[in-house]
This record gives structure tokens, C-alpha cells and sequence, in this order.
């Protein structure tokens, strides 16, 4: 039983003469190199939407600095120790 599934899709023939040529140049198929090419490209999506959460949580956290991280870790080492 096959673990992947075929999918088609439409390339302007300067993309597909490209992406023969870098598979040829690494010896991969074309198939390994889209793969690995849509993989990235869905890490850097979800980097990017983390990047986002992060400076929204950042702004309601009020942090604008490295130094107001430091203050925000020292006062929670501060509860920490104290509580």
C-alpha cells in the first residue's frame, strides 16, 4: 500500500525546466525535491504565524526591550524564590 498520494499540478515549462535541473544537480527526483520544497515552505509559514502570536504577546505583555524582558524573568525568579 502506497504511504504518499499523487497529486497533480500545472507548471509554466521555464518552472518545470528549473526544478528538472536542480533535481538532475542534486540528484533527486522531482517528486523529493517539491516535497522537501513544500516541507519548507510550511515551516516558514508556521515560524511566521508563531513570529506573529509571539509579538502580539509581547505587546499586551508590554514588552518593547530586551531589557523589559530581563525585568519580566527577574520578577518571575523573584516569585519563584519567594513563593
Amino acid at each position: 500500500m502506497r504511504t504518499t498520494k499523487l497529486v497533480t499540478i500545472s507548471l509554466p515549462p521555464e518552472l518545470l525546466i528549473k526544478i528538472e535541473k536542480l533535481a538532475r544537480k542534486e540528484n533527486r527526483t522531482r517528486s523529493e525535491l517539491l516535497r522537501e520544497t513544500v516541507r519548507q515552505y510550511l515551516a516558514r509559514e508556521e515560524w511566521r504565524e508563531l513570529n506573529i502570536y509571539a509579538r502580539s504577546a509581547a505587546v499586551k505583555a508590554g514588552i518593547k526591550t530586551e531589557k523589559d524582558i530581563e525585568r519580566l524573568v527577574n520578577e518571575s525568579r523573584d516569585g519563584q524564590s519567594n513563593g
